[in-house]
């Protein structure tokens, strides 16, 4: 049994986006907070939102999410939100700092990897990544699958 820290023990996911792993070669990530309104914390608690398009977009030295889903909270009527509206992050400033100096390289994007509750509060895990090619891909499904092929062989050994 592995020892894991109480950071772990409380992180509850949302969403995750699988995706991201497999279209860009993730160098760094970093968690940082979002800012939400009342009826879009409480879609999370149900456990609803879509990271599938979502991005990162730097603007006036702020940090923004964007296309990323979180569907109207059926209870909160008029007090609801816009499912895709553009949402800040919240980072410190020399995180932030570091942050662009890394993505204002060339190819390089800023994807979120999950939004998930820490201690009540929403983070969102942010990674920077360079997109891959098509061939790129190719090679990632083939080492992926070798090390299936590893593993089984290894797992029908111990038998």
């Amino acid at each position: 049994m592995s020892k894991s820290t109480g950071d772990e023990l409380e992180r509850k996911p949302v969403a995750t986006n699988r995706r991201a792993r497999f279209e860009y070669d993730l160098l760094e990530t970093v968690e940082c907070g979002i800012a939400l309104r009342g009826s879009e914390v409480k879609t999370l608690r149900t456990g609803k939102c879509s990271l599938e398009e979502a991005f990162a977009r730097l603007q006036s030295g702020e940090l923004w999410l964007v296309n990323c889903e979180i569907p109207e909270y059926p209870q909160a009527s008029l007090l609801n939100h816009e499912p895709r509206r553009e949402r800040k992050l919240l980072l410190h400033k020399r995180e932030l700092a570091k942050l662009i100096a890394k993505a204002a390289q060339a190819g390089m994007t800023m994807v979120p990897l999950a939004v998930y509750f820490k201690r009540g509060l929403v983070k969102v895990e942010l990674a920077i990544g360079k997109g891959r090619k098509l061939h790129d891909k190719r090679q990632a499904i083939k080492k992926t699958e070798a090390q299936k092929e590893i593993r089984q062989a290894l797992a029908n050994r111990r038998r």
